[in-house]
């Protein structure tokens, strides 16, 4: 018994001896690298992805609207399905959806936005189009990204209404109970 105790212990010893002479030899080996290895600025992760026109693409979902959007420099004029958002989305809470991705990253008036948007209802649409903000944007400026994601306008609200079931008035709620 005593003799897998002091093995052990004697393992242990020469671990520890082991990661010593490691760290010893990494950091002689990263004292040379770094005199040598002029310090870059930081890339982004991804490259810009524009089409011939110049313009960003992304496509939007939400519940069961789709938005189409393109995006590209201009003075911060947006146009859905050929109508200007204060003309399609009247309520003023869904145009501030629609700009919530601007302030985020302090882009207002900057881009200009041309979006089609099909199905769903208004709301939906308007959640839509700002996930197709946020995705054409970071793709315009790839360096947003992390504030985009992070303020979480990137992922998709899989949210959607629940289906009506058969034997009940709603997707949950029964009939009226009658006892007689």
């Amino acid at each position: 018994m005593s003799d897998t105790r002091q093995s052990l212990s004697d393992i242990k010893e020469v671990a520890g001896e082991a990661a010593a002479a490691n760290a010893a030899a990494s950091e002689a080996a990263d004292a040379p690298a770094e005199a040598v290895v002029p310090e870059t600025p930081a890339a982004p992760l991804r490259e810009q992805e524009l089409d011939k026109f110049g313009r960003a693409y992304a496509t939007g979902r939400r519940k069961d609207a789709v938005a189409r959007v393109w995006l590209k420099p201009g003075t911060g004029k947006i146009t859905i399905n050929g109508r200007d958002q204060e003309v399609y989305f009247a309520r003023p809470t869904l145009r501030l959806v629609i700009n919530q991705v601007f302030t985020i990253t302090d882009r207002a008036g900057q881009y200009d936005i041309v979006a089609t948007v099909k199905g769903g209802g208004l709301s939906g649409q308007a959640g839509a189009v700002k996930h197709g903000i946020s995705q054409a944007i970071t793709r315009y400026e790839p360096v947003l990204r992390s504030t985009v994601k992070a303020a979480g306008f990137l992922t998709r609200d899989s949210r959607v209404v629940e289906r009506k079931k058969y034997g009940r008035a709603k997707a949950r709620r029964s009939f009226q109970f009658s006892k007689r």
